[in-house]
């Protein structure tokens, strides 16, 4: 998943334009977009929309982001969505693996209800919305196997900080925020799951939300959240591994498998050792095979 697009799931026009988008996912936002008044009409608009979605033959991955577990309103949202089968539901403010946890079994029990496969709903969780949060990073390896990524947030954790602001005014981010990044991008490949970065807020800044995208691709990121539909594209040839990128990638693999028993293989006069294998696999791993 190179990109996701998030959409207030009260709003039919952007709902429409985020399916049409590009994105690898579709984000149907529950929290943050939609006000507390606007959640059970939100709701019946997510519903109808899920349902009409599904049946394209041609569409994005389709994820809700529900409120949080302490929020009040979480059984309420999967009470109405889990009937309509959405392939995965994210998780804001999450402060731990337990909290995956947690969201599994209400998802299992809500499966069992509307007659779904038990584990087919998987789990993004966003997490590093709150300072404690952070000190729990460690407690995604192993927690849920529904989880498939980790996602990190600023605006949230400014908030929880207190923060005058979260970015200097070149547009990277202050040293807090640094860390959680890094933070959630470890945590990501400790647990073995997608490590995905989080938005660029200034959609009219397209050059600064390239650059942003490309530094997360070179630390390891392999997939970026979007705000803005003018966004996906930048992020999706970002993070779009390049021809040249593959067919390196490729040598390095069939060199191993060609000489299984070495711990450094030489290609074109430049030495390659394990690491530079475990780098290769991944990078084929997100190519997605071609239809048949």
């Amino acid at each position: 998943m190179r990109s996701a697009l998030f959409a207030p799931a009260d709003d039919e026009r952007k709902l429409a334009k985020g399916l049409a988008s590009g994105a690898d996912a579709l984000i149907i936002d529950l929290e943050d977009s939609v006000a507390a008044a606007a959640k059970q009409s939100a709701r019946a608009t997510a519903v109808e929309f899920l349902r009409d979605a599904t049946a394209k033959t041609s569409r994005p991955r389709l994820v809700v982001r529900v409120n949080p577990l302490d929020s009040g309103f979480v059984d309420a949202d999967l009470d109405a969505i889990m009937p309509a089968a959405p392939e995965c539901v994210m998780l804001p403010k999450s402060l731990d693996g337990a909290s995956v946890q947690h969201l599994g079994v209400k998802l299992a029990v809500r499966e069992a209800q509307c007659g779904l496969v038990e584990g087919s709903t998987r789990i993004i969780a966003l997490a590093t919305e709150s300072a404690r949060a952070l000190f729990a990073m460690a407690t995604y390896r192993k927690c849920s196997p529904r989880l498939e990524g980790l996602s990190w947030g600023g605006e949230d954790l400014s908030a929880d900080l207190g923060a005058e602001t979260n970015r200097y005014p070149d547009g990277s981010w202050t040293s807090p925020y640094v860390l959680a990044r890094n933070l959630a991008l470890l945590a990501a490949i400790a647990a073995e799951v997608a490590p995905i970065d989080t938005v660029y807020t200034n959609f009219r800044d397209l050059d600064g939300l390239r650059a942003e995208a490309l530094a997360a691709r070179r630390d390891g990121f392999t997939g970026k959240m979007a705000i803005h539909p003018a966004q996906v594209a930048i992020i999706n040839a970002v993070f779009t591994p390049t021809s040249e990128a593959l067919a390196k990638a490729q040598a390095i693999i069939e060199a191993f498998a060609a000489k299984p028993e070495a711990g450094v293989v030489a290609i074109d006069g430049e030495m390659f050792d394990r690491p530079h294998l475990i780098r290769a696999q991944r990078l084929t791993s997100r190519v997605k095979p071609p239809p048949d």
